[in-house]
């Protein structure tokens, strides 16, 4: 089994491990909050729900599930739509993939431009997720279709230290911090000239 380091938190990341599902859900949340807090929710879910289960997740009531993700803590600090589009992502999976979420990327043997055309299709991710998804796959659960590094554009190239796709250990976890602090510097330099 992959043993990863996201939530850092043991229980959290071997849920993001054993759970293809749950990693998505994960990838979905990481946005305008800590990474580690981003993907400890589904342990949170999973916790409040007695499970992970993907079908059980899209037909939970819609208010419930946005009150389940509002409990303190909080799976995110926008917990309303994050619930939404956790239900949407679940819903898909089901419809699509019979409620296998590793069938995303395994269903009909895509390659890397493939994967990155579904992973993009998903709901919450956008062009630079869906890159930085396919890069964890295949940096990290030896998921690796034919142009899969390609696809995942920097992202994917062997030793970088630029996302989550990197982030193995604490060193690791350091590296991909401080070269998103820097990218944040060059970034805000630009604007201000």
């Amino acid at each position: 089994m992959v043993k990863l380091w996201l939530a850092q938190e043991p229980k959290a990341d071997a849920l993001l491990a054993e759970n293809p599902f749950a990693l998505l859900v994960g990838m979905v949340l990481d946005q305008q909050i800590p990474l580690e807090v981003a993907f400890a929710g589904p342990k949170k879910i999973a916790d409040r729900m007695g499970g992970f289960d993907v079908a059980q997740i899209a037909d939970y009531d819609p208010d419930k599930f946005a009150a389940l993700c509002s409990e303190r803590p909080a799976v995110h600090r926008f917990p309303g739509s994050m619930a939404k589009r956790i239900q949407a992502l679940a819903q898909i999976v089901v419809d699509k993939y019979d409620g296998d979420a590793a069938a995303l990327w395994t269903a009909g043997d895509p390659d890397g431009a493939e994967l990155l055309r579904r992973l993009w299709a998903l709901p919450g991710f956008g062009e630079q997720k869906a890159r930085i998804f396919l890069a964890l796959l295949g940096k990290q659960y030896s998921v690796t279709p034919k142009g899969w590094r390609s696809a995942a554009g920097d992202y994917g190239k062997a030793g970088t230290h630029m996302s989550v796709a990197d982030i193995a250990d604490a060193r690791s976890l350091g590296q991909v911090r401080s070269y998103k602090k820097q990218t944040k510097a060059a970034q805000k330099g630009k604007a201000a000239t």
